[in-house]
């Protein structure tokens, strides 16, 4: 019997029509583009504007836009995954509601949070389900407003984040393409390095929290550098070592966009030529769930069947991983 993998078979992208750029920081925080970009690689970031406009709605078009190009019924969707930091709002799970404004009516559907993981960590949840031989069409969103968290008065975290979503469709494979293999970890005495202190169960929103800013992102950044640096170069060389790969065996790296020496000091200990190495940093900044999918979609037309790509990624939690695919299909 054929054994079945989980693949890639199509991916959409959604980013909002505002552009912060460095310029326009430089007169709302004591910053400049030179001190931002060679610290992130970051030059702009798309932030959503509108009332009542939040991760949803990314999540929406980047799908709409995937049944567009894939040109398929978006009711043969089985199952709908929101991958999220920023969910529309507590209880109510955004990718109930997303599915069903997408007209995936006949999907069930779950929100997934592991922070910059994400996505990852939706990837082995969809890969699995496909793998199962219970379900046919996963629809995987990678999506956050980070912008509902940023606050924009301090400059050590507002120049990093922005707003987007990107979307990937899994199905069975049977040539052996698609997810090969993953390394996931994480470390939960890492939460207190990086986090929003309040909006949740421990410590709801009051007005004393929101006066003292405790509904804003917080990090320590040169610890979150630090993990991140080590951790996804590990974990990324560990999977190569485990599936017998060398660095000329890798099409791509696909690592998340958190900063741009991260990136590179990633590609740099799995010795990685930088043309192979995806980047979009400098247009979007840090999208959290959505960098992995949005480096796919904007890469897509690059990418050669049986590609074999590495993903990697790292957040907060900590929260950490690998996985290794085989590109499904060549778009010329």
């Amino acid at each position: 019997m054929t054994k079945i993998t989980a693949a890639i078979t199509a991916v959409g992208k959604y980013v909002p029509d505002y552009i912060l750029t460095n310029k326009e920081l430089e007169s709302m925080v004591e910053t400049n583009d030179e001190w931002i970009t060679t610290r992130t690689g970051i030059k702009e970031r798309r932030i959503l504007k509108g009332e009542n406009k939040g991760t949803s709605y990314m999540a929406i078009k980047s799908a709409e836009e995937l049944i567009s190009k894939k040109n398929i019924d978006p009711k043969e969707i089985d199952l709908v995954i929101v991958a999220t930091a920023t969910p529309d709002m507590q209880a109510a799970s955004t990718a109930s509601y997303t599915a069903t404004k997408i007209g995936a009516t006949n999907a069930f559907s779950f929100d997934l949070e592991a922070a910059c993981s994400s996505f990852l960590y939706g990837m082995s949840v969809a890969s699995s389900y496909i793998e199962s031989g219970r379900y046919k069409k996963v629809l995987l969103i990678g999506a956050d407003k980070n912008s509902s968290m940023i606050d924009y008065t301090d400059r050590t975290i507002c120049i990093i984040f922005g707003d987007a979503a990107g979307a990937v469709l899994f199905e069975p494979n049977e040539e052996g393409l698609g997810f090969q293999d993953e390394y996931l970890k994480s470390d939960g005495s890492g939460r207190e390095f990086l986090k929003v202190a309040s909006g949740g169960s421990v410590l709801p929103n009051t007005k004393e929290t929101i006066e003292k800013k405790l509904n804003y992102i917080r990090q320590d950044g040169k610890t979150v550098f630090k993990n991140a640096v080590f951790n996804m170069a590990d974990v990324s060389e560990k999977v190569m070592e485990r599936n017998n790969l060398t660095n000329d065996d890798i099409s791509w790296l696909a690592p998340h966009q958190a900063n741009k020496r991260i990136i590179e000091a990633t590609g740099n200990r799995m010795r990685l030529d930088a043309s192979k190495v995806m980047m979009n940093i400098q247009k979007y900044g840090n999208t959290t769930s959505a960098t992995l999918p949005l480096l796919l979609a904007d890469y897509e037309s690059q990418l050669k069947k049986g590609d074999k790509i590495i993903f990697a990624a790292f957040g907060g939690g900590f929260s950490w991983g690998a996985i290794y695919l085989k590109w499904a299909y060549s778009s010329k």
